[in-house]
């Protein structure tokens, strides 16, 4: 596969992962043939969150683009919003709420490439409110 170096997001289709949260691969090796990372674009829609879960090899960073919320971290909590970076180690439970009244919006770069085998959910999905 050759690789594509640019990608429109209105071209790109959402869809739901493993913890609820609606995605944009904006970049992945299985689809644009870049090799160690991908960077997609989730959306927590208001009033609901992700469930808690973890990555068993991926790295992740998270920046919020639009909305507010609260991040899970391990045994931490804490209030999320606009311009804020957080970095998830490998094996670190994570989750996203949703605390406002527009979409919480975050980019997710995940090292090595994300993929739904190495998401592992830590409650069940009757926890959701997605």
């Amino acid at each position: 596969m050759s690789p594509v170096f640019h990608t429109a997001r209105a071209d790109i289709p959402a869809y739901r992962t493993k913890d609820g949260s609606e995605i944009r691969e904006l970049m992945h090796p299985d689809v644009h043939g870049n090799r160690q990372q991908s960077l997609a674009e989730a959306t927590v829609p208001p009033g609901t969150r992700t469930l808690l879960h973890r990555h068993r090899l991926s790295e992740e960073l998270y920046h919020v683009t639009a909305g507010h919320g609260v991040m899970t971290l391990g045994e931490r909590r804490f209030l999320i919003a606009v311009g804020d970076t957080v970095h998830i180690a490998p094996g670190t439970a994570h989750a996203l709420e949703n605390s406002g009244d527009q979409p919480l919006v975050v980019l997710c770069a995940c090292s090595p490439a994300y993929r739904h085998d190495d998401t592992e959910l830590l409650e069940a999905e009757a926890g959701s409110g997605v």
